[in-house]
């Protein structure tokens, strides 16, 4: 008697948690009409950035090429030309594709970057029917000329820039409008609040 009292016991136990999470807010959102914001330092789609004057930050130095553990990253450089300078210093990326498919969103190529040129951004949809259309080149990750941002290093040496490591103080944040304003992709997702399941303000100091 006292055994079947116990199991009794048991399986109402057992049912108080259901119960309990039965009536609670669920966490799960309809997507994709309701989209999550992730964090500002979330590592999603890349892009290539430029300067305010339209000209490219990639010196096409192949760092990031050489520091991607994936080998995702295919850089070829090329010589600037007085009639056609591209961006500052002596070189730059005639071509830059990233395979998305072998990308494992380290951030590496970030960190490796002297010139801020390639950041990964909080877009997280890329998804397709065909591989072909997740090796990204050069035309699909380079920023609008007119997304530039910061003054091109035209007299300085090697074409380093002046605000370099800006990107990674800002997306250090936990602020979400503050730390998606570090990209270009980040700006477009901030702007595009219909449907976006916002996140609650999270303290600074978490």
């Amino acid at each position: 008697m006292r055994k079947q009292l116990y199991n009794v016991g048991a399986i109402l136990k057992g049912l108080s948690i259901t119960f309990r999470f039965m009536f609670a807010k669920r966490p799960t959102i309809e997507y994709p009409s309701v989209k999550k914001q992730h964090a500002p330092r979330f590592h999603g789609l890349h892009e290539l950035r430029r300067y305010a004057d339209g000209k490219e930050r990639c010196i096409g130095c192949e760092l990031c090429s050489s520091a991607c553990p994936a080998n995702a990253i295919t850089v070829i450089g090329a010589e600037n030309t007085p009639e056609d300078r591209k961006s500052p210093g002596e070189r730059h990326a005639a071509r830059y594709e990233i395979d998305e498919l072998r990308c494992i969103f380290c951030g590496m190529c970030e960190e490796a970057c002297p010139t801020d040129a390639i950041v990964l951004t909080p877009r997280f949809e890329m998804s397709d029917y065909k591989r072909g259309a997740l090796i990204y080149s050069k035309d699909r990750l380079l920023v609008p000329a007119d997304a530039g941002v910061g003054a091109a290093p035209d007299e300085r040496p090697n074409g380093i820039p002046g605000d370099l490591g800006r990107v990674a103080e800002i997306k250090s944040t936990t602020d979400i409008e503050r730390g998606y304003s570090a990209t270009n992709r980040g700006e477009i997702l901030k702007k595009q609040t219909r449907g976006l399941a916002i996140l609650p303000p999270q303290r600074e100091d978490v």
